[in-house]
């Protein structure tokens, strides 16, 4: 029979460095095969140039470059279903122990279900390990054990419970050695999944010193373009979170670790709530009758509403895969409220287009603005897209970089009127929630 390996399988923690599962995985006493999978049940809902798509082969190609000039070792690519994936590796490898670090979605849950299930059968472990979050599951909860749905208190135990942590980096950069001496391991180009290079690019995170200490000051003018960018680098696992809270610390900005803190706090309400995922958090907010008009959902889709801070944010996303996150607040209120269409809507699209795409955080802020879900905007609370413009974009640089035709005969008119609009809100809210 051959050797015995374990096997890491890499997820949304495309890293060598500071990577748990992994850490765990090389720590053990078999050679280890690192292994990714595109797994085909998500990539068919994508369209073939996706921006996210090209970012994890590319992640993955260097990755492996990296291995095979210093390690002598590679990670093995696969496209299939996962479940079809490791019912091969089990018939090709003698198969120990399968390393892997959690992930909280619903779909990667009833995903992990499965993949442990079949790997028990052929007693192989299945062991999971916390890494793309601080704190996880039930770790920050009521003294009842019941979840916190407001953010003020779960960020404030999640802060006494971090200074009470025995706090570490898992430095699994430092013995790859331990990987398996193998560099002809399957590989995939991004044709042979059925997709082709981007047009759109990734940018590189921020983290400087001087951006975090200003981060209070510049974040909420889009026109700065003073954000990090970590977004889709945290949801992928090209960064560590453990290193950039020790970023937060050592540059001592509350801020900026809040915003960190967030990010947990969505994960934890997913987790509790799975439901939210597509449906509202309070319920009765689902009795509230969308319009759901078609033609101006369209329109908004397009940045053609004729609001021209609103219309530059949908210009700037449909062009980068990026938004700036105060005019996302504005976009998503003015998609709920003034042309009362369903946040089920919003979040759809935004998870086709956003490069920074996390469900929990997508799904949490559009229940946010639309009144629906936990510690949300109270459903009175109407942005007015024209006065946003002198609190945030005064001198319009953002607005002339995005929607530059905004001052000519071309540029539509407003599709609604915005106080028209704000009482019909209103008067919709009032119905379904009273």
């Amino acid at each position: 029979m051959s050797k015995p390996i374990n096997i890491f399988w890499f997820r949304r923690d495309l890293r060598l460095e500071d990577n748990v599962g992994l850490y765990k995985a090389l720590q053990s006493e078999h050679p280890v095969l690192p292994i990714f999978i595109f797994d085909s049940e998500i990539l068919e809902k994508l369209p073939e140039d996706d921006a996210r798509v090209s970012f994890i082969h590319e992640t993955l190609q260097n990755m492996s470059n990296l291995l095979q000039k210093e390690h002598n070792s590679s990670i093995a690519i696969y496209q299939g279903k996962p479940i079809e994936v490791y019912k091969k590796l089990i018939k090709e490898y003698n198969i120990q122990e399968v390393y892997t670090n959690h992930d909280y979605e619903p779909y990667a849950k009833t995903r992990d279900k499965a993949i442990a299930s079949l790997l028990k059968d052929n007693a192989i472990a299945f062991k999971t390990f916390k890494d793309q979050v601080i704190f996880e599951k039930d770790e920050i909860v009521k003294s009842d054990g019941k979840p916190y749905v407001v953010y003020t208190p779960y960020m404030k135990l999640w802060k006494q419970t971090f200074r009470n942590l025995d706090f570490k980096l898992f430095p699994s950069e430092n013995i790859l050695d331990n990987l398996i001496s193998k560099t002809d391991l399957p590989n995939l180009s991004l044709s042979d999944i059925g997709f082709k290079t981007s047009d759109q690019r990734i940018t590189p995170y921020t983290v400087t010193p001087s951006l975090i200490k200003n981060y209070e000051a510049t974040r909420n003018f889009p026109a700065k373009d003073a954000t990090s960018r970590l977004g889709p680098h945290l949801r992928f696992g090209t960064v560590s979170v453990r290193k950039m809270v020790e970023k937060a610390i050592a540059e001592d900005n509350e801020i900026f670790w809040q915003e960190l803190i967030w990010r947990e706090f969505f994960m934890s309400i997913l987790w509790h709530f799975p439901h939210t995922q597509n449906e509202s958090f309070k319920a009765k907010y689902d009795r509230i009758e969308w319009r759901n008009n078609e033609t101006e959902f369209k329109a908004w889709c397009e940045g053609k509403t004729g609001y021209p801070l609103v219309d530059a944010g949908m210009r700037q996303l449909n062009a980068t895969g990026f938004m700036h996150n105060r005019v996302r607040m504005l976009v998503g209120s003015f998609l709920c409220k003034h042309l009362l269409i369903d946040w089920r809507w919003g979040e759809a699209y935004f998870a086709e287009k956003l490069h920074d795409y996390e469900m929990a955080s997508n799904v949490g802020n559009w229940q946010w603005v639309a009144g629906s879900g936990v510690d949300a905007a109270p459903y009175f609370r109407i942005f007015n897209p024209t006065t946003q413009i002198d609190k945030f974009d005064k001198k319009l640089e953002y607005i002339k970089q995005w929607a530059p035709d905004f001052q000519e005969l071309t540029y539509p008119e407003p599709i609604v009127d915005h106080k028209f609009a704000r009482e019909r809100c209103l008067e919709t809210y009032k119905a379904a929630l009273n």
